[in-house]
C-alpha cells in the first residue's frame, strides 16, 4: 500500500510528510514530533507570516501554551535545519507579528514509500527485530563497536531459516531515538524485538541484551555477558543461539553450526573490520568519496593483521564496484577498476565459501562483467546460504540480465525484510519497469529515488528516461540537467547499465529515452 506524500526539499534538506523524517543529504536528523509537525505547517505556509495564535491551534489543537514552549519549539526547529535565532537564514521571527519560512523549497507530491503507520502483518514463522545497541562507553568513538556487533547479532540470527529477522538497515532507522518496542513491532512488522548496550573497557567488554514481545510489551528474556574482547565472537552466537532456542524450536543442528560467522584471526583485525563498515555506511548515505577512500584504507589495515579475513574481502570489493559504477574519479567505468573488485571478491568466497555477504559481492561484480547467469546464481546461493539475507543489488542484476518481472518481484521481497530500504531500490525497480515498458510505473519510483538521493547519478539518467518516452520533455531536459551536473562528461554509451546488459534490446531501449531527453550520446 502506497500513500500520498509531500516531499520539502531545501537546502541539502528533505522533509518528508508521509514517512514523518527530516533527512540532510541521506542522514535521518532526529526531531521530536511537535517540531516536526511545526516545520510542516511553516513551509507548507510559507508564503505568509504565521501568526504564534495559528501555530498553536495548529500544533497544540488550541490549548494553552506559554510563551517559552512555543519558543523552545521554534528554537528546537531551527536547530533541526542548521538555522539559529541569530542567523534566522531559514525561519525568521517578525516581531509582535509571527513567524515565516523564508527559505527556497522546491515540493514533490507523489506516492511515497511504504511508511511507519502502515501496519504489517506478521510472518508466520517467529520474527524478530534487532534494535541498535546503545554504546554505554564514556567515549562516543566507540559508537562504531556497539553498531558492529549489533550488525553482527543481526547476521547470527538471519542465517536460521525458522526466524524472520528484519534487515539491519531498516532496525538502524531508530538508531538514537527513545521507541515504544510495540511501535516498532507495528512498523517493522515482528512479534518480537531485541535491544541491549555494549560497554568497552580497554580489553574487557560488556554486552546486555533483553528481548520483548513487541505485541504485549512484556519481556521475555535477558541476559548480561563479560568477557575479554578476544571471545566477543562466542558472546555473539551465544546471544544468537539462546534467542533461537527461546523462538523456535526446531533448528536443526546443521543449521545452527552454520550460523557461526567466521571470525578473524584477532579482535584487532574485527576492530578495524567494524571501523570500516561504519565509514562505508556514511559513504552509502552521502556518496562522499573520501568516506570510501578511508572505508579502504581500514580495510587494508584489518587484512595487513589477517589476510584470512573473508568478510574484509568482500567489503573491500565493494568499494570497487562502488567507485566503478559511481563517478567519483578515474576508477569509474575503468577496466582496472572491475578487476579488481572481481578478485578481491574471489578471494573472499574462497575463504568462507558460506559467506552470503561474500556470494552476494561477486554475484554484483559478474553482473557487471556481464556474466548474467552466473551473477545470479551467486545471488540465489547467498539466499539459500541466510534465508533472511536481502540484498537490494540482486534488483538490479535482474534487470540486467533481461529479468524485469521477476526483479519486481524481489523488490517487493526485499522492502519486506527492509521497510525502510535505502533510495538506489526503487531506483532498480523503477528501471525495471522502464524495461517492461510501463513508464508510468516507474516515474514515482524514480522520481523518489532522485528525491531522497540528490546526487545519485543513475536515478536521475534512468527519470530522464522515463520522462522522455511518456512525452514529457521539459521534465526530461531538467533531469538531463541533473545528470550533466553531477558529471559534466556524462555519454550516453558510457552509461553502466547500458555497458551491461544481456540483451541489445534493453540496451536499445534505454538509449532511445536517453537520446529523447537530449543527453549527449558519447
Amino acid at each position: 500500500m502506497r500513500n500520498a506524500s509531500v516531499l520539502y526539499l531545501f537546502e541539502d534538506y528533505v522533509l518528508d510528510t508521509a514517512r514523518r523524517e527530516l533527512r540532510r543529504r541521506e542522514s535521518l536528523v532526529p526531531v521530536e514530533p511537535k517540531v516536526f509537525d511545526l516545520l510542516v505547517h511553516l513551509i507548507s505556509s510559507r508564503e505568509r507570516v504565521v501568526s504564534k495564535d495559528d501555530l498553536i491551534a495548529a500544533i497544540w489543537g488550541g490549548r494553552i501554551v506559554s510563551e517559552s514552549a512555543l519558543t523552545s519549539c521554534v528554537n528546537a526547529a531551527r536547530a533541526a535545519i542548521g538555522d539559529s535565532g541569530d542567523a534566522q537564514r531559514l525561519i525568521k521571527t517578525l516581531p509582535r507579528k509571527g513567524v515565516r519560512f523564508v527559505g527556497r523549497v522546491a515540493e514533490d507530491v507523489h506516492p511515497s514509500v511504504q511508511t511507519s503507520k502502515v501496519v504489517l502483518a506478521l510472518p508466520a514463522k517467529p520474527s524478530v527485530a534487532v534494535l541498535p545497541f546503545t554504546n554505554m562507553c564514556d567515549d562516543p568513538g566507540q559508537e562504531y563497536f556497539a553498531d558492529g556487533i549489533t550488525d553482527d547479532i543481526i547476521t547470527e540470527l538471519s542465517r536460521f531459516s525458522d526466524l524472520f529477522v528484519v534487515a539491519r538497515h531498516s532496525t538502524f532507522q531508530y538508531k538514537g531515538k527513545l521507541v515504544d518496542v510495540r511501535q516498532v513491532g507495528r512498523e517493522l512488522g515482528v512479534h518480537y524485538v531485541l535491544e541491549g548496550s555494549i560497554r568497552r573497557n580497554a580489553d574487557r567488554i560488556r554486552i546486555v541484551a533483553q528481548l520483548v514481545d513487541a505485541v504485549t510489551g512484556t519481556h521475555r528474556w535477558a541476559e548480561r555477558y563479560d568477557r575479554v574482547l578476544d571471545d566477543v565472537f562466542v558472546t555473539q552466537s551465544e546471544v544468537a543461539r539462546t534467542i533461537v532456542a527461546l523462538l523456535s524450536a526446531h533448528v536443526n543442528k546443521a543449521e545452527a553450526e552454520r550460523t557461526l560467522l567466521k571470525p578473524p584471526a584477532t579482535w584487532q583485525a574485527y576492530d578495524y573490520y567494524m571501523r570500516a563498515a561504519d565509514t562505508f555506511n556514511s559513504h552509502w548515505s552521502s556518496l562522499n568519496v573520501q568516506d570510501l577512500y578511508e572505508t579502504r584504507r581500514l580495510l587494508e589495515h584489518s587484512l595487513s593483521i589477517d589476510p584470512n579475513y573473508a568478510r574484509a574481502y568482500a567489503m573491500l570489493s565493494l568499494t570497487y564496484t562502488t567507485a566503478w559504477f559511481n563517478p567519483f574519479d578515474a576508477d569509474h567505468l575503468a577496466l582496472a577498476t572491475l578487476d579488481r573488485a572481481h578478485q578481491l571478491a574471489i578471494k573472499g568466497v574462497q575463504l568462507d565459501p558460506n559467506l552470503s555477504q561474500g556470494r552476494a559481492q561477486l554475484g554484483c561484480v559478474l553482473a557487471n562483467k556481464g556474466r548474467h547467469e552466473a551473477a545470479i546464481a551467486e545471488f540465489e546461493r547467498a539466499i539459500v546460504l541466510n534465508a533472511n539475507y536481502s540484498d537490494g543489488r540482486f534488483v538490479l542484476c535482474l534487470v540486467l540480465a533481461g529479468e524485469a518481472t521477476r526483479a519486481i518481484e524481489v523488490s517487493a521481497s526485499h522492502m519486506r525484510l527492509d521497510p525502510f530500504y535505502v533510495p538506489w531500490v526503487p531506483s532498480w525497480m523503477g528501471l525495471a519497469c522502464y524495461m517492461l515498458e510501463r513508464y508510468s510505473e516507474a516515474l514515482p519510483l524514480l522520481r523518489e529515488c532522485v528525491s531522497r538521493a540528490p546526487n545519485y547519478l543513475a536515478g536521475h539518467v534512468w527519470l530522464a528516461a522515463a520522462y522522455a518516452q511518456l512525452g514529457l520533455l521539459q521534465e526530461a531536459r531538467t533531469e538531463a540537467a541533473e545528470v550533466l551536473r553531477i558529471e559534466p562528461s556524462y555519454t550516453i554509451e558510457r552509461t553502466p547499465a547500458i555497458m551491461s546488459f544481456k540483451r541489445s534490446r534493453d540496451a536499445d531501449l534505454l538509449r532511445v529515452g536517453l537520446r529523447k531527453a537530449g543527453l549527449p550520446k558519447g
